[in-house]
Order: C-alpha cells, then structure tokens, then sequence
C-alpha cells in the first residue's frame, strides 16, 4: 500500500511538473471540440 501511495504521488509530481514547465492550464472534463456531443 506505501508502495502505491509512493507511485500515484510521484505520477502527480511530473504531471504538474510538466504543466508548471509548459503553461498549460487544466481543463476538467472532456473537450467538447473533440467530437463529443451530447444526444439528445
């Protein structure tokens, strides 16, 4: 278990590291220019 915890906070690690390195902004959710549509 302190293995896992190890590893989901060292994957947390680069992916901030990397958006702080680039700029980029978080978007939560799915992209709707992506092709995602809602059916109605």
């Amino acid at each position: 278990m302190a293995r896992a915890r190890v590893a989901v906070a060292r994957k947390l690690a680069v992916i901030l590291h990397r958006m702080w390195s680039d700029g980029a902004e978080f978007r939560w959710g799915k992209d709707p220019a992506n092709g995602a549509t809602a059916a109605a």
